[in-house]
C-alpha cells in the first residue's frame, strides 16, 4: 500500500529527469560531422538557447588547418569576421539586431570552409553570449558539460563533398566550385535539421506522456486515501 501511495511521486520524478536530460543534450553543434580532406564544405552551426533569456551573439573560431571562406547572411543578424596576421579569417561572429534566440528556440547559420588536406579531426570552439552578459564556452572535450563539436576529416565518408585541389586565391573558377558545393550540401543541411527536430519532438512527447501518467496516478491515490478515511 505504501508503494502504491509513493508511485505518483516516483513517476513525477522520472518525468522531471527525462525533461532535464532532453534539455541538457541541446549543445551547440556543427554539421556535417564528417567531410573529405581538401573539400570546400558547407557547414551549419546550430545554436539552441538553453536559458530563460535570449542568446544575442555567437562567435565561432576557425579550427587549426581550416580556412573559413564565406558565410550566408541571415535576417536579424549582423555578421562580422576577424582575420589573423596572414589575412585569413580566424573567427566569425553573429550578433542579433532583433530579439536574438529566445528561450526554447534555436538558430542555424551556414558557412563555407576549406578542409585540411590530410585526415584529422577538427574541433569547433564556439562562444555563446546571453542577454544578461553571461557566456557559455563550448570548448570542452567530449563528455564535458560544454563540449565543442567535432568533424572528422576522412576519406572514408559517404558525404558528397569533393576535394577542390585549389586555394581560394585561384579566382572565379574556385568561386563557382564553392557555389556548386553549397548547392549540393543544402539538402544535407535540411536533413540534419529535420533529424534534430524529430529528436526534440520525441523527447517532448515522452515527457508529456509520463506527466499525464503521473497526474492520473495522483488522482487515483487521492481517491483511495479519501475512501480509506471514510471507512
Amino acid at each position: 500500500m505504501k508503494l502504491f501511495k509513493r508511485l505518483p511521486f516516483i513517476v513525477t520524478a522520472a518525468a522531471g529527469l527525462l525533461l532535464f536530460s532532453g534539455i541538457a543534450s541541446a549543445h551547440v553543434t556543427v554539421k556535417p560531422t564528417a567531410s573529405q580532406p581538401g573539400a570546400w564544405e558547407t557547414y551549419t552551426i546550430k545554436i539552441p538557447s538553453e536559458k530563460e533569456i535570449a542568446t544575442t551573439k555567437i562567435t565561432l573560431k576557425a579550427p587549426e588547418g581550416v580556412e573559413l571562406m564565406q558565410y550566408q547572411p541571415v535576417q536579424g543578424w549582423k555578421t562580422t569576421t576577424e582575420k589573423n596576421n596572414s589575412g585569413k579569417i580566424s573567427s566569425i561572429t553573429w550578433t542579433a539586431t532583433d530579439d536574438g534566440i529566445l528561450a526554447g528556440e534555436f538558430q542555424q547559420f551556414n558557412f563555407v570552409a576549406h578542409n585540411p588536406d590530410k585526415e584529422t579531426e577538427v574541433a569547433w570552439d564556439a562562444f555563446q553570449y546571453y542577454k544578461d552578459g553571461s557566456i557559455v564556452e563550448w570548448t570542452g572535450d567530449k563528455g564535458s558539460e560544454s563540449p565543442h563539436s567535432i568533424t572528422k576529416i576522412t576519406t572514408a565518408t559517404d558525404h558528397a563533398a569533393e576535394p577542390s585541389g585549389h586555394s581560394h586565391d585561384d579566382g572565379a573558377a574556385d568561386h563557382k566550385d564553392q557555389q556548386q558545393q553549397g548547392s549540393a550540401n543544402s539538402t544535407d543541411t535540411t536533413t540534419h535539421a529535420a533529424s534534430d527536430s524529430s529528436s526534440a519532438n520525441g523527447v517532448q512527447t515522452a515527457t508529456l506522456v509520463v506527466s499525464i501518467a503521473a497526474l492520473v496516478l495522483s488522482v487515483i491515490s487521492l481517491i483511495a486515501a479519501l475512501t480509506k478515511k471514510k471507512r
